[in-house]
């Protein structure tokens, strides 16, 4: 990771903007000329409609996606000057995603899916079980370790889902709609469970919600509405 100062964003977006092919032989554009700047330790919802391109943006910050034009800074680093292995060892190892459905592997154990990602990272496998048995632990799943994704229910599925995110340590989790598939109590759970991991952990959250509630917990929230992100609610 490269050295910066106290001072330097840990993400900067600047002027991106990405369409897709249409039906008409157009495009759809997308995002215009989006910029966000984020800071070690924020919390930040981005809202909006469904199809404003949330899950775009969410992409393109993680290096699934490349934008048309404009640039993503990641500890100022260009993030798209990399090669794609070397984009393929930033995505394992400074991103952690967490999907509206968990996509956990339904042949492996809690603690068997959580320790993947370190293990892709050739981490050594007794460390990366300790890890992952400690992430598991630290969210209340330590009874659950061995049980298969069928086994458990849609919120310890998910709170695997962000264990795995945190597995390499991360520098920032992008979440898309974390908490969208679960009923209001056991989301209200997961709200909690995010937000202590940034007040004791300080980690970096940028999460896409349509929870109001879940957004209101967050230190920013941004809209994302005809393509741009706005400060606050629209």
């Amino acid at each position: 990771m490269t050295d910066r100062s106290p001072d330097t964003p840990l993400l900067e977006v600047s002027g991106i903007s990405k369409s897709y092919p249409n039906a008409s032989g157009g495009r759809l554009q997308v995002l215009k000329d989006v910029s966000l700047s984020v800071t070690k330790g924020e919390m930040i919802a981005v809202v909006g409609e469904s199809g404003t391109g949330k899950s775009t943006l969410l992409h393109l910050i993680g290096a699934l996606d490349r934008p048309d034009e404009g640039s993503v800074r990641f500890n100022g680093e260009e993030v798209f000057s990399k090669s794609d292995e070397e984009l393929s060892a930033f995505r394992n190892t400074s991103i952690g995603f967490v999907f509206q459905f968990h996509h956990l592997l339904p042949e492996f154990s809690a603690l068997e899916n959580v320790t993947m990602p370190a293990l892709i990272k050739k981490t050594p496998l007794k460390e990366a079980r300790d890890r992952a048995v400690e992430l598991l632990v630290q969210l209340g799943l330590e009874e659950r370790q061995e049980h298969r994704p069928s086994e458990l229910s849609g919120g310890e599925k998910q709170r695997v889902a962000v264990a795995r995110a945190l597995m390499n340590n991360p520098d920032l989790i992008l979440a898309d709609e974390p908490t969208g598939n679960l009923d209001t109590g056991t989301a209200e759970k997961l709200h909690v469970e995010i937000v202590r991991l940034c007040a004791e952990i300080g980690q970096t959250f940028i999460v896409v919600t349509h929870n109001p509630a879940f957004a209101e917990l967050s230190d920013r929230v941004l809209t994302l509405a005809d393509g741009k992100l706005y400060d606050g609610r629209s």
